[in-house]
């Protein structure tokens, strides 16, 4: 349901005195030896980073084993540069920094060297516990009478069944994997908070999202935000998604099981508003149509469409991300395109990603021309991925009628707040259980993971039920701790449509905007968002863009009231 962004470690790029707008030289000794261990460090990285980039590239196209065998050969070299441990000691031993951006360098670099300092035998007993599982994983069909299906087919029966015993019978074997990786997982978890610990972390999770930046308390305390102001219009929509899955499989509401909501986890909205958004799609090219939009907005993608790789072809990865090369100016897409919504979505959510990347400040030192966080690239990706559903956006860029545009207009946003709804209420879930889990590893997982499905998505537990659901979930092996940043992109996304429509558009209308032809829209963006990199901590990023810190009230503006 979320789309994949190929997220590389933190690398350096040149910085030198003398060049226009380049960092100066630091006037303090501290500020020459910094500058001094940044030079060493970037004649290592420089070159490997866009060197392992590229091999990923070929290998997404290629599907060779040898692409691939060299890419991760890539990695490990770059990897281990960050856990040397006299460079690490050397930046611990840093004097007094008072230039900001060398101050904001130095905290980048510190904390991408800190989580490579564990005992190179404990990351490797976890990177290896984690490939078994992901093994495990792979290798795992749910066997349903005589036949074995894919996580596909398991989609495909309870999307489309109405049979109650067909659909328990498949939700149930889809769910034995659990059972298959569970005790492994729990070991894997006892190793993350060892390797954590090692580092001086309270846990996994805990360490998961201070080297990112995010301060637990603070993530939390949006969380919690988000509950209150999501828990009544989620729960009168599950009163509407309840109606419409008895009147479905005709049994009475009350007879609703976690298997009747037509995927493995609730964790997207069932298709109640019936608008068919693909043939509006049908013979024409979403690539140029997303050209267009982008240039339309000020932020012309022409030269990236030109290097990125667009449509299926034998052996290629079959999803979607985006990829910087080099971080400057060499950014492409890969994607797999058919004319269809679901597509349309996903090349303006990754061209979101792109746009971002292609227009931070190329004077930043390469260390800091990253996007400020994980989530505000995601912000723009799924800013800009709803509009594909959006009646407004679909007669400014496929002409359809005004007629047209107001008959889906509400059902397509209807249909957008429900995914929403669903999927806030789905996130609170995974953030919650990794962060108590790993606060308590040893207590009872399979009660914890039902205790907040039923709290927060409102689906009742199998009477009698005790296995371990929460293992069938693939990320809390192979993503851990990460579920949370896709909702804080959502968050992002509507705290900046929100400002754009009243102080870059100028308009109060919230529900009908598309942004197309308005340029200043990407001046804004271009300006405020992209250019500053990571220059500033992301939350002072934010507010100097918006006014305010990251908050919750604008998603609950457009999708709650």
């Amino acid at each position: 349901m979320r789309y994949l962004t190929i997220i590389f470690m933190l690398a350096i790029l040149l910085s030198s005195c003398g060049k226009k707008e380049q960092i100066p030289c630091g006037n303090t000794d501290a500020e020459k030896d910094f500058s001094e261990f940044v030079k060493a460090l970037e004649t290592k990285t420089v070159p490997l980073f866009k060197e392992m980039n590229l091999a990923y590239w070929n290998a997404s196209i290629s599907g060779k084993k040898e692409d691939f065998e060299k890419n991760a050969e890539l990695q490990n070299k770059y990897a281990a540069i960050f856990s040397d441990k006299s460079s690490f000691e050397k930046l611990k031993g840093m004097g007094e920094i008072k230039d900001p951006i060398l101050k904001r360098e130095l905290k980048v670099i510190f904390n991408q060297f800190q989580q490579n300092q564990a005992d190179t035998a404990l990351i490797n007993a976890v990177n290896n516990m984690q490939n078994a599982i992901e093994q495990k994983y792979g290798n795992f069909r749910a066997e349903v009478g005589a036949n074995k299906l894919t996580d596909n087919q398991v989609e495909e029966k309870l999307t489309k069944s109405t049979d109650s015993k067909e659909l328990e019978d498949v939700w149930v074997a889809q769910k034995k994997i659990g059972n298959v990786v569970a005790d492994d997982l729990k070991k894997l978890v006892l190793k993350r908070n060892e390797l954590a610990k090692s580092m001086g972390f309270k846990n996994y999770h805990d360490m998961s999202l201070r080297v990112n930046e995010e301060d637990p308390e603070e993530i939390s305390k949006l969380f919690d935000e988000l509950d209150s102001l999501t828990k009544d219009a989620f729960a009168k929509e599950k009163e509407n998604i309840d109606n419409y899955y008895a009147k479905r499989y005709n049994i009475k509401k009350e007879e609703l099981k976690p298997w009747h909501y037509q995927n493995r986890f609730f964790q997207e909205a069932p298709k109640i508003y019936k608008v068919d958004f693909d043939k509006f799609y049908e013979g024409k090219k979403p690539d140029e149509i997303t050209m267009k939009f982008y240039k339309s907005i000020g932020l012309p993608i022409d030269e990236m469409i030109k290097n990125s790789d667009l449509y299926e072809k034998p052996g290629k990865n079959q999803h979607a991300y985006c990829t910087d090369i080099d971080r400057n100016g060499d950014v492409r897409v890969l994607c797999n395109i058919v004319p269809n919504e679901k597509w349309m979505n996903t090349l303006l959510h990754e061209f979101g990603h792109s746009v971002y990347s292609k227009n931070i400040d190329k004077n930043l030192p390469f260390f800091l021309r990253v996007e400020a966080q994980t989530f505000t690239t995601e912000a723009i990706a799924m800013m800009m991925g709803r509009f594909s559903t959006s009646g407004a956006w679909l007669k400014d860029n496929l002409g359809i009628t005004e007629s047209e545009a107001k008959k889906v207009s509400d059902d397509g946003f209807k249909s957008l707040r429900l995914q929403e709804l669903v999927f806030s209420r789905w996130a609170q879930v995974m953030y919650r259980f990794e962060k108590s889990m790993y606060e308590k590893p040893n207590q009872d997982l399979n009660k914890l993971w039902w205790d907040l499905v039923e709290k927060y998505q409102l689906l009742k537990k199998p009477e009698g039920r005790n296995e371990p659901d929460w293992a069938s979930k693939i990320h809390i092996a192979t993503v851990p701790c990460y579920y949370h940043n896709y909702l804080l992109g959502e968050l992002l996304a509507s705290q900046l449509y929100y400002y754009i429509v009243k102080n870059v558009i100028k308009s109060e209308d919230y529900k009908n905007q598309s942004f197309t032809g308005k340029p200043e829209v990407g001046t804004f963006l271009k300006d405020k968002v992209f250019a500053p990199g990571s220059k500033y901590f992301w939350n002072d990023m934010i507010e100097k863009a918006t006014g305010e810190k990251l908050t919750a009230k604008y998603y609950a503006q457009q999708f709650v009231k």
